[in-house]
C-alpha cells in the first residue's frame, strides 16, 4: 500500500504559493499535510513545523539543545522545493496497512491520531 498527499494547508499561511515571510532569513509556521491511502478515498493530518535556523535558535536561544521531530528545516521559503520534498518523502513510504504507512509517516510530521488509543 502507497500514501498519497491531498492537499497541503497552513493555518498561520493564507496563500502558500504566493506568501513571502516578512524575514525571510528568520520565520516559522505550522504547515498541517494531509494525506491518505493512493487506493481509496480518507485523509488524514500530519503536522510539521516549517522554519528557518535562524527562527529555531531565537524560539528556542543559543544555549539549546533541540531533540527536533516533525520539523521541516530550510534556509530560504521556497514552497515548490518543500511540496516537492514531501511529495517525494511521502511517495517512498509503504506498508501492509493504512495504520502501518501512517506510523511511518508519524516520524516525519505529527499524526492527528499519533497517542490515540481505544
Amino acid at each position: 500500500m502507497k500514501a498519497q498527499i491531498r492537499r497541503l494547508h497552513s493555518p498561520d499561511v493564507h496563500d502558500l504559493v504566493h506568501w513571502i515571510p516578512s524575514d525571510p532569513a528568520c520565520f516559522g509556521f505550522l504547515l498541517q499535510v494531509l494525506i491518505g491511502p493512493a487506493d481509496t478515498t480518507g485523509e488524514e493530518s500530519f503536522d510539521f513545523v516549517v522554519c528557518t535556523p535562524e527562527w529555531l535558535r531565537q524560539a528556542h536561544g543559543e544555549a539549546a539543545v533541540i531533540l527536533a521531530r516533525h520539523q521541516v528545516l530550510v534556509f530560504r521559503y521556497d514552497f515548490p522545493a518543500i511540496e516537492t520534498a514531501l511529495r517525494c518523502l511521502v511517495s517512498s513510504v509503504e506498508g501492509r496497512s493504512w495504520r502501518e504507512l501512517a506510523r511511518e509517516l508519524s516520524r516525519y510530521g505529527k499524526w492527528e491520531f499519533e497517542d490515540y488509543s481505544e
